[in-house]
């Protein structure tokens, strides 16, 4: 059970890696001067990365979590 609680741990920091990778990018965006198009594209071309990233986060955490349960 020790392997599912830190494969668990290692695909919740992937996932909290790719949140903090949209963040970024994000701030990025809208810190730059560019048109409210150009920032709509960029924030339209995040959400399957946030989203996925999100998922990934919380299947980790699942994972985790029944390793804790059963171990």
């Amino acid at each position: 059970m020790a392997g599912l609680i830190w494969g668990g741990a290692l695909v919740s920091l992937v996932g909290l890696s790719g949140l903090f990778y949209c963040i970024f990018k994000v701030a990025r965006a809208k810190r730059s001067a560019i048109d409210d198009e150009a920032l709509k594209a960029v924030l339209q071309s995040i959400v399957p990365v946030n989203l996925g990233s999100l998922l990934l986060s919380v299947l980790g955490l699942i994972l985790v979590v029944i390793g804790v349960f059963f171990g």
